[in-house]
């Protein structure tokens, strides 16, 4: 007798995940199936990773056509769609170079490499220490684990990788401070801490963090893995900031549903890794690539406008709604505090056809970019009838 997709999952599968009871077999767009042919709109997009949904049209073509053509190749030779998607990059954003990996966690071991190396090769060894903010999340590999801001992600994996120090985010003289000791290579946050509840920074403390890291040859490094991309309503999230970065590290919605990471490096390091000192097998792999340019040649400000209308909307519609105490977050990067349990609330959503997730105790909103304003809005009116129950 066969096994169904759960029992085999339950199985061979190692147990990481807190699954819900629903195994998607298609979709479309934002509307996904499940085996019965149940419809659900994705509230979710694989945590902002299908930026414009699922099997979406023009990134299906981009991504069929390079398959057929170069699926992979060693990173000792030149491809067309890497070298093209790091040219959009960089012109996108004024960065210098670009490295690409496979996940948000191995972008930001770069960034972390970059950085001390940086340092290291300008100041000689022992200022290596690097800055991160409690409340953060970088990753789930042992280094970025010990760079996340959370105790609850350290206790089981202990000893840390050394060399990371967490703050609040509420005192950037705290910060200033530290960096002003001399052993500092770097500071590294989230302009919108997803994982610790869809919480943006206020705009006077990172003001504060750049000024105070360029007085101390700090590099100011922002983790874009999933506030980049488009999902705050601008390309990546430090532009709302008026802030120019060192390095800029992203993943999740680059490639649109294939893994693909990006370190941004800014002109003091652009030239700091050298070959031997940095590499990956499948990082800027032509197939993920080709998905990539794809996404980024359509994130232009028609569609960034568009994000923001339907930010405003979602935030209108929930604020102060029944059973809602605060809307939190930035573009369609959105956490929502409720009175009842957010769990309940997640699995009556889900009874009804809308799939979200949480951010700690929170709802979390990652729809599509693109999502149809009839499908958004009879996903937000579930929401709010769920929650005021």
């Amino acid at each position: 007798m066969q096994m169904n997709i759960q029992t085999l999952d339950s199985t061979y599968i190692a147990h990481t995940y807190g699954r819900f009871p629903l195994a998607l077999a298609h979709g479309k767009g934002s509307l996904v199936y499940d085996e019965s042919g149940k419809e659900y709109i994705d509230m979710a997009t694989g945590i902002a990773v299908n930026t414009f949904g699922i099997a979406d049209d023009p990134w299906v073509q981009a991504v069929t056509e390079q398959l057929s053509v170069l699926q992979h190749t060693s990173n000792l030779y030149y491809t067309e769609p890497c070298a093209k998607l790091a040219e959009m990059l960089c012109l996108r954003t004024g960065m210098k170079k670009v490295f690409f990996s496979n996940s948000g966690a191995e972008a930001n071991e770069c960034l972390i490499k970059t950085a001390r190396k940086y340092s290291a090769d300008k100041y000689g060894a022992g200022r290596h220490t690097i800055l991160t903010l409690e409340n953060s999340f970088h990753g789930r590999t042992v280094t970025t684990l010990a760079a996340t801001g959370q105790d609850v992600f350290h206790k089981d994996f202990l000893p840390q990788t050394e060399g990371f120090e967490s703050y609040p985010a509420d005192d950037p003289q705290v910060i200033c401070g530290r960096m002003a000791k001399g052993d500092v290579a770097a500071v590294l946050f989230e302009c919108v801490q997803g994982e610790g509840g869809v919480l943006p920074l206020k705009p006077e403390f990172v003001s504060a963090l750049s000024k105070c890291a360029a007085e101390q040859d700090v590099l100011l490094c922002c983790d874009e893995v999933q506030c980049g991309n488009g999902r705050t309503g601008k390309l990546y999230g430090y532009m709302h900031y008026g802030i120019t970065p060192d390095l800029v590290s992203t993943a999740k919605g680059l490639a649109g549903g294939l893994p693909l990471g990006a370190t941004l490096m800014g002109e003091k390091v652009q030239d700091v890794l050298q070959p031997g000192s940095h590499g990956s097998t499948f990082g800027g792999n032509p197939v993920c690539c080709a998905g990539a340019v794809s996404i980024l040649s359509r994130l232009d400000d028609v569609l960034l406008a568009e994000v923001q209308k339907k930010a405003d909307y979602i935030f209108n519609e929930l604020s102060s709604a029944p059973g809602i105490k605060s809307v939190t977050g930035m573009g369609l990067m959105i956490g929502i505090e409720t009175e009842g349990d957010s769990g309940e609330i997640l699995n009556a959503c889900m009874e009804q056809g809308v799939l979200v997730i949480k951010a700690k105790q929170k709802l979390r909103l990652l729809p599509a970019l693109n999502i149809p304003w009839d499908v958004l809005k009879k996903a937000v009116a579930v929401i709010k009838t769920c929650a005021a129950v």
